[in-house]
């Protein structure tokens, strides 16, 4: 199982950005996660489509892109078009999701749900098969630098295995409190996809760290 490592740019430096995108390819990075928040579903408000098109036009990087929006099928088509490659909404304000997802599809865009920390796993088992991402949220949404909400492994583990059963080849991602004490925690988990802001972006050396996250996992792989 390879390891995917997305630093969010919602701790990036907004004045740098081009320079720190550029860190993050030149340090490995394997997606670029981009969080928008419509101060509504969470108490912050973020990015839109054009925030999107910039960093389309700074990598060739995949653009994880996280909706943390209400109604979020207004904002498929646009941000398809802006350059997202991953279309992630939330799982508590989706109650047509079938229909949501097949939406993604039809835009030629992976489709992922996301899960708060209170949501069960298990609500997710009948789109199993129609994920291309899962993400569990190991912290309340709506700001970065969060601390790492224990219970999340046992979610983890059982998203693995509900993925295993429904013969899902989804991506399982963790986003929230994501550092070097508790990556490989959630990599042992089930886990293979790893959003990780502040951790990166505050380190004395990003690059280093995306490295020194991608080995946790891969030295007791």
């Amino acid at each position: 199982m390879s390891v995917r490592i997305a630093p969010s740019i919602l701790s990036a430096d907004f004045s740098r950005l081009a320079d720190d995108i550029a860190m993050c390819v030149d340090g490995g990075a394997d997606w670029i996660h981009i969080d928008v928040m419509d101060g509504c579903f969470v108490p912050n408000l973020t990015f839109g489509a054009k925030v999107i098109e910039t960093v389309r036009h700074l990598t060739t990087l995949p653009l994880d892109v996280h909706l943390m929006v209400v109604e979020p099928e207004k904002y498929f088509d646009t941000f398809a078009h802006a350059g997202a490659d991953v279309i992630t909404i939330h799982q508590e304000v989706s109650p047509h999701l079938h229909r949501q997802l097949g939406r993604i599809h039809e835009l030629d865009r992976r489709a992922g749900v996301a899960i708060n920390p209170a949501t069960p796993v298990e609500a997710l088992r009948d789109v199993a098969r129609d994920l291309d991402l899962l993400l569990i949220m190991s912290v309340n949404p709506g700001f970065g630098g969060q601390s790492f909400i224990e219970p999340s492994i046992d979610r983890i583990a059982r998203a693995r295995a509900m993925l295993n059963v429904a013969g899902s080849s989804a991506v399982l991602e963790v986003d929230g409190g994501i550092a070097r004490s508790t990556i490989e925690r959630c990599w042992r988990a089930g886990a293979d996809t790893f959003v990780a802001g502040n951790a990166i972006f505050s380190a004395p050396d990003p690059k280093g760290e995306i490295a020194a996250l991608r080995t946790l996992c891969m030295e007791r792989a």
